[in-house]
């Protein structure tokens, strides 16, 4: 489910952005927003982070290829300990599955975890995915060409983090039987997922938080991600998604000159202003991940998570675009005061930057590639059920960019191959909870399967609203959502207690 947000994939004037979203999940697309910021993880809101949280950093040495014989090359994985509430022997484990940027980042805003540790009488530990933070397997050569990225893969990461539970319930005192809960959010809840799925004998549960396992080819509509989008901005105050659908004509219209690229530099306090037509689209495409971000991270209460923002951040944005039907450069004045709450809430941005749309500790280059291979999420919009415009799924385009980038060629169908689909009701004791509000719930669990594949839908939640910190803005639907999820991890570690 992330700078991603710095780099784009271009296919004629319109760029693959990848996913995020997150923003994150979130998560977000290459060619579609395909999980740039798709992690979007859990920064809590500012008053309830704590100052400081207390883990021990270690490395653990992993193959940099679980799944051939002839070299036994090893990497140093990085990961986070704290076992301040585990007291007992065999207690349990939560165990996060890292996704696509530095495990500090995610450590220190996965509130959730922190929040339930006591109760629980956890042990936490966040292990880091390999190719992002310091989890280098070729050092600073591991970017340097496809070859050396070619161990980049998620049956690679899920093998690293089974690799690295069975040693530590082997070396830690205490440890031996414990159960090991996967958690994680966005890429990181489809991590989380697949290790229940992949290796049931390692983790009695997981909890996937906005992981979309389903936004692959053929699994869901390719407009599903555009609509939710378009929705919250609908729902949050009448001509709002009007107001931006229009205001893609009203772009083409004012750049159709150099005296009108110059006023609306000058009107978006664009840090570079806009010189020509491609430059223009690479403007649209930026306005586009901003709202797009902003659906990620629409919060009830002020956040500091990709951008300092404030509560219901559409909400806000949304009072300056009620009037759709207003001349041109009337209507991109609202835009621009809408664009700077997100880029300028704070008011100490002197202009707004185009290459920054989030924060930097996802990682960008990696989650390209990964897009490029196995996480192929295929979007599209039609400017109808959508505020955007209109861009049809163009897998070979796609896979041309990937070509250019990184001489690989993508692999639409093979996350269905190795994790099963829509056909995953063989599984169990895993729980898909998904925001209302969350454009990645599209491609979510959004009904429950069975009695322990649940799904929990929380209304009012935007990107993984349930991993982040307990704040007094949490609106019920979460508080219920995280009591649910203590529920059944309270169940699994019970039947894992009982049995043989």
């Amino acid at each position: 489910m992330s700078s991603m947000i710095n780099l784009e994939l271009r296919t004629g004037t319109r760029p693959f952005i990848t996913g995020i979203v997150c923003v994150v999940l979130l998560l977000g697309s290459l060619h579609v927003l395909a999980l740039k910021t798709q992690l979007l993880s859990v920064q809590g809101s500012t008053h309830a982070i704590p100052n400081s949280l207390s883990y021990k950093t270690y490395y653990f040495y992993q193959k940099i290829d679980h799944f051939g014989f002839l070299s036994n090359a090893t990497f140093k994985q990085r990961y986070l300990v704290n076992e301040q509430h585990w007291h007992q022997e065999n207690g349990p484990i939560l165990f996060y599955t890292g996704n696509e940027g530095d495990i500090t980042w995610f450590c220190n805003n996965t509130g959730f975890m922190w929040d339930v540790a006591e109760e629980l009488g956890a042990m936490l530990v966040f292990a880091e995915h390999r190719y992002y933070g310091e989890s280098l397997p070729f050092g600073e050569e591991s970017y340097s060409d496809a070859k050396h990225l070619n161990y980049l893969t998620s049956e690679q990461a899920l093998a690293d983090f089974a690799v690295l539970i069975k040693a530590l319930k082997r070396t830690v005192p205490g440890a031996r039987d414990s159960p090991v809960i996967a958690i994680g959010g966005s890429y990181g809840g489809m991590l989380a997922a697949w290790m229940r799925m992949k290796y049931p004998h390692i983790v009695v549960g997981a909890l996937a938080a906005s992981a979309p396992i389903w936004q692959f080819t053929d699994m869901v509509p390719c407009d599903v991600f555009y609509k939710i989008v378009t929705n919250d901005f609908h729902k949050a105050e009448k001509g709002c998604a009007e107001s931006i659908r229009g205001s893609w004509k009203a772009i083409n219209n004012v750049t159709s000159t150099a005296e009108g690229l110059q006023w609306l530099s000058s009107e978006f306090s664009l840090c570079a202003p806009l010189k020509n037509k491609v430059e223009a689209a690479a403007f649209k495409s930026w306005l586009q991940e901003t709202w797009v971000n902003l659906a990620m991270v629409d919060y009830p209460y002020e956040a500091n998570f990709l951008q300092p923002l404030p509560r219901w951040p559409i909400k806000v944005v949304c009072q300056y675009l009620t009037h759709p039907t207003v001349p041109d450069q009337q209507l991109l004045q609202g835009i621009s005061k809408a664009v700077k709450v997100y880029y300028n809430y704070t008011g100490n941005a002197p202009c707004l930057n185009m290459s920054q749309t989030a924060t930097g500790s996802l990682g960008a280059m990696g989650w390209y590639y990964q897009a490029c291979t196995e996480m192929v999420m295929p979007m599209c919009s039609n400017g109808v059920g959508d505020m955007f415009e209109p861009q049809a799924w163009d897998f070979q385009a796609y896979a041309e960019e990937c070509r250019a980038l990184f001489g690989v060629t993508p692999r639409p169908d093979w996350a269905d191959t190795i994790y099963g689909g829509k056909n995953i009701k063989s599984h169990s004791n895993i729980l898909f909870s998904n925001g209302g509000l969350d454009p990645w719930s599209g491609g979510g669990v959004t009904k429950s399967l069975s009695d322990s594949l649940v799904a929990i839908v929380i209304p009012d939640g935007a990107h993984h609203l349930d991993l982040r910190y307990n704040t007094n803005y949490d609106p019920q639907s979460v508080m219920d959502a995280r009591d649910t999820e203590v529920k059944y991890m309270k169940l699994w570690i019970k039947q894992a207690a009982n049995s043989p």
